[in-house]
């Protein structure tokens, strides 16, 4: 079975190079491409791809607006985006991924990774590990509005539950969150999944924008293990 993708960018040599690189692997097909945000939407949702590579900064509509109107919140059925940026702390990623992006590469990337990550964000996995989107919000973080519900939403988590999330902000593996909470790896899953269903999260990603967003975190704060 294979994954389609459409590749969404204004450079056009950026679109061979992607095309090349990933159709060169047996379950990946590019259906489609765009060149700016405004087409990229249509593209998209003519074709419904399993995954979208999408260029951030482009004419008629950034990548950022077509990520929210593809994968933002309200949409039904939304397209999994993965973000392609020229670099890695950038303001525009940080919107892109309170957008509803899945995560993001450089543009530069190797291409292993590159396929790696289109499969990741495909099998509905978040691709950059929460610390990394914690170092961008901790840079961009002052400039963001907070989400007015946002806070009002945890009242539906339990404390065990608000705690898994501080973690997960604070870029603890579910290995790491086990160790500190003295728990199994089955229960974290089990907190991991009750805390995204519960804030109508789609992964762990979005989980780290949230906690920021409700002021469940604070930048540049340390998120230190529970006592005991």
């Amino acid at each position: 079975m294979s994954i389609d993708l459409l590749i969404v960018d204004d450079q056009p040599l950026l679109h061979a190079g992607f095309r090349m690189i990933l159709e060169a692997e047996a379950d990946l097909r590019v259906v489609g491409e765009a060149v700016d945000g405004r087409s990229a939407v249509e593209a998209a949702r003519r074709l419904r791809p399993d995954v979208v590579l999408m260029d951030v900064r482009m004419p008629v509509m950034d990548g950022v607006e077509a990520t929210r109107l593809l994968a933002g919140p309200g949409v039904e059925d939304p397209i999994r985006v993965l973000v392609l940026t020229t670099f890695d702390l950038d303001e525009y990623i940080v919107e892109a991924l309170r957008s509803g992006a899945s995560g993001f590469v450089l543009k530069d990337v190797p291409p292993e990774q590159l396929v790696e990550a289109v499969r990741i964000i495909a099998d509905g996995g978040a691709l950059l590990a929460p610390s990394v989107t914690r170092r961008l919000l901790d840079a961009f973080a002052h400039r963001l509005p907070r989400a007015d519900a946002a806070a009002a939403t945890t009242a539906d988590l339990t404390a065990r539950e608000l705690e898994v999330l501080r973690l997960m902000a604070g870029g603890r593996s579910n290995a790491e969150i086990a160790d500190e909470l003295v728990v199994s790896d089955a229960t974290v899953k089990t907190h991991v999944s009750r805390v995204l269903s519960k804030l109508d999260l789609r992964d762990r990603v979005q989980a780290v924008v949230f906690a920021y967003e409700s002021g469940i975190v604070q930048p540049g704060k340390v998120i230190r293990p529970p006592d005991g």
